[in-house]
């Protein structure tokens, strides 16, 4: 467990308003990826909108309690959670394309929200506001370039930034595994025949091949999450030589 400080309160309202915000996106955009295309489930439950009070509502344990109580004890300081939007099985099986682009929609949403982070820390740099750390983390992506003019406003933008810039960057790569029920699984099916593609949606259904494709993408995506982190950092800040 961390050692526990103002400063480390005040990052976990920091990782935890970007998390609330990110979740809310990501599933918004299931939900309105599925009304779009002929499933009205989830816009009938509330969940195309950017109020995360609907999305809490339906994942309390995922969006409330589960973040904070990894927040205090992951190493670094993060945390993780989920959500979830309401769709109909009988439109998937009958729409599995229109449900594949369903399910991208979600990490569509957080790319969307990492890159117009990665746009503002660029912004900030060309204009002296920000500057690259010489050693980057997760909560270190960028950092106030003079901490001693109106420090703690720029050290609190830049902090946010940064956070918003990894966590999607997490959620976006981590939702595009091709291993159920992750996202990815169902995006893969734009790739297959239709009727591959309904064959595929059932398999991804049973309750065991869900748990594996869980653990397995748990279990893999640590070994690789790194190597993502360093290429981004790269190529938000090129030549910087991140290892």
């Amino acid at each position: 467990m961390r050692d526990v400080t103002p400063e480390f309160f005040a990052l976990g309202m920091i990782w935890y308003i970007v998390f609330l915000f990110s979740t809310t996106c990501h599933e918004a955009a299931h939900a309105l990826a599925a009304k779009l295309g002929g499933d009205p489930t989830a816009f009938r439950g509330g969940q195309v909108t950017l109020n995360p009070l609907p999305h809490i509502q339906r994942e309390p344990f995922g969006m409330v309690l589960i973040p904070i109580l990894t927040y205090f004890w992951m190493s670094r300081g993060s945390m993780i959670g989920w959500a979830s939007a309401p769709y109909d099985p009988d439109w998937e099986r009958r729409y599995p394309r229109r449900a594949a682009w369903m399910a991208l929609a979600g990490p569509g949403a957080n790319f969307t929200l990492m890159l117009l982070a990665a746009a503002a820390i660029r912004a900030g740099v060309a204009s002296g506001v920000f500057q690259a750390p010489q050693v980057a983390n997760f909560t270190r992506i960028t950092e106030a370039a003079n901490p001693g003019m109106a420090g703690s406003v720029m050290t609190f933008a830049a902090t946010f930034l940064s956070v918003l810039f990894l966590l999607n960057l997490l959620l976006g790569t981590f939702n595009l595994l091709p291993v159920p029920p992750l996202d990815g699984s169902s995006g893969v099916t734009l790739l297959m025949s239709e009727g591959t593609a309904r064959r595929f949606h059932e398999l991804l259904q049973e309750p065991m091949f869900r748990m594996v494709g869980l653990l397995a993408a748990w279990w893999g995506f640590g070994r690789v999450f790194d190597m993502i982190f360093t290429f981004a950092l790269n190529a938000l800040y090129p030549g910087a030589n991140y290892h």
